[in-house]
This record gives C-alpha cells, sequence and structure tokens, in this order.
C-alpha cells in the first residue's frame, strides 16, 4: 500500500508541474505579450515602426518587443529546434495557429507533446511525467491513461509560451543573419539564466530565433512558415482529464 506521505508528495509535485505548464517552451523561456506599436518607454523606434540603432548595449527594447509580441501573436507560423524544458527531449516541433491554437512536440525518449488554446494547456501524461521526474517527483503513469492528456488552466493567452520578456534590451554584439533575414538581439535573463531573440531588423517584426541557456544547457529555436496556416487538431475530450482527475487515477494505481 502506498504511504500517505508518498501520496502528498507526489500530489504536491502534480500541484507545482500545473503551476509552471504556462512557463514551459520551446526553449524554455517565456514573457508576456504587450500591446502593438512602439510607443514603449525606451527610445528603440523610429518613425514608421521600424526600430533606430541603439546607442549602446542595454539599451531598452520595449517598443520593439511590443510589436514582436504583437505580430506573433496575430500571425500563423512553425518552429523548429530543441528545449531545456525537458531532458531527451529531442527534436521540438512547434505550430502555431491563433484560430486552432498551439502545438509543440517532443520527439526525443522523453518525448511526448502538449497543446494550448483559450488559456487551457493539454500536457500529454508521458510528457507530464516527465516534467515530474525533473522536478523530483517520480509516478508511474498506468497504462489506461498512456494516450490520456492533462489539462489546466493557465490564466494567460497561449502566447505567453513564444512571448518575449517585457524586461529585455538590444545586445548589438549579437546581431545577425537568420536565414538571410538581418536580425537584431534582444536579451534577458536573471543571472541564472539567459535568453537571446534574434527578431527581424525591420517591419514586420517577428521572432526569428530564440537562444537558451540553463545552467550550461543549450538550446536554439528557429521560427519560420510566417503566414501558413497549418491545422491544429486538439486532443478530443474522452482523451483528456483535468490535473485532479489525473491525480486521483494515479493514487488509484
Amino acid at each position: 500500500m502506498r504511504s500517505l506521505v508518498s501520496r502528498r508528495r507526489r500530489a504536491a509535485g502534480l500541484a507545482a508541474v500545473a503551476a509552471l505548464l504556462v512557463v514551459t517552451t520551446v526553449a524554455c523561456g517565456s514573457g508576456s505579450g504587450g500591446d502593438a506599436g512602439g510607443g514603449g518607454t525606451g527610445d528603440d523606434t523610429a518613425t514608421g515602426g521600424v526600430p533606430a540603432a541603439p546607442t549602446a548595449t542595454g539599451a531598452p527594447a520595449t517598443g520593439r518587443i511590443q510589436q514582436v509580441n504583437e505580430t506573433m501573436r496575430k500571425t500563423p507560423f512553425s518552429g523548429i529546434g530543441t528545449t531545456t524544458a525537458f531532458e531527451d527531449a529531442g527534436l521540438t516541433t512547434i505550430v502555431w495557429n491563433p484560430d486552432q491554437g498551439l502545438h509543440i512536440s517532443y520527439d526525443g525518449p522523453s518525448g511526448g507533446d502538449m497543446y494550448c488554446k483559450d488559456g487551457v494547456t493539454y500536457m500529454s501524461a508521458g510528457l507530464l511525467a516527465q516534467s515530474l521526474k525533473s522536478q523530483g517527483t517520480e509516478i508511474t503513469v498506468p497504462d489506461r491513461l498512456a494516450h490520456t492528456y492533462v489539462t489546466t488552466q493557465s490564466g494567460q493567452g497561449c502566447d505567453a509560451y513564444f512571448a518575449l520578456p517585457a524586461a529585455g534590451t538590444f545586445a548589438p554584439d549579437k546581431d545577425t543573419t537568420v536565414m538571410g533575414v538581418r536580425a537584431r538581439a534582444i536579451v534577458a535573463g536573471n543571472g541564472t539564466t539567459s535568453d537571446t531573440y534574434l527578431v527581424s531588423a525591420q517591419g514586420p517584426a517577428r521572432l526569428l530565433k530564440m537562444k537558451s541557456d540553463r545552467g550550461g544547457r543549450t538550446s536554439s529555436t528557429t521560427y519560420d512558415d510566417f503566414g501558413k496556416k497549418e491545422s491544429v487538431t486538439l486532443p478530443s475530450p474522452d482523451r483528456t482529464m483535468t490535473m485532479d482527475a489525473f491525480r486521483a487515477e494515479v493514487d488509484a494505481g
């Protein structure tokens, strides 16, 4: 018989993962969307919405971030790369269709997939188990739940999974080109993490590439196919359950 302490630990782990889902992105970075336009607090936007060159490294990128987030939120796109969110996750693909939702797929040994629509996240049971394991809590997913998706309410739009953080700053020394498009670098971090967002230097404002570093673990995701609508089909209701229901099923064995 499972001990009460063991059950409580698993329950706490599941609750923690539910809270973390909204900040689990393709490259394990996160941000929040902003309004359109370039009227931010910095002087990073020139006439016509084209960003002026920052005077130095560390110049606020507020206006350009708002533009990029607004464009990405409204524009279908795809992405491919790697992630620091899960160990052994393998190649990561992302499809965003503003009308149908978000689909992120991980094809490695610890793979699985997740969806988001209208602030609700759907994570495959196996991927949820891997996420728990990365947080120090191990569970065994019963065979009957192997193809189940666990739902959580994020309280945010699905663009939170790919939006740039508002506090990013320009890093001119990291400017480059991505697939032939001139890109400007915006960096964000808190001392233990570091993210570099390469955004289009001119309109339309787009996120072209993201690079992350998590204590020496690195990842990189490239975004493409802007405007191309790929179909995103959410898991059917008979294949989904809430986090509380999933916890009860796991405890039942």
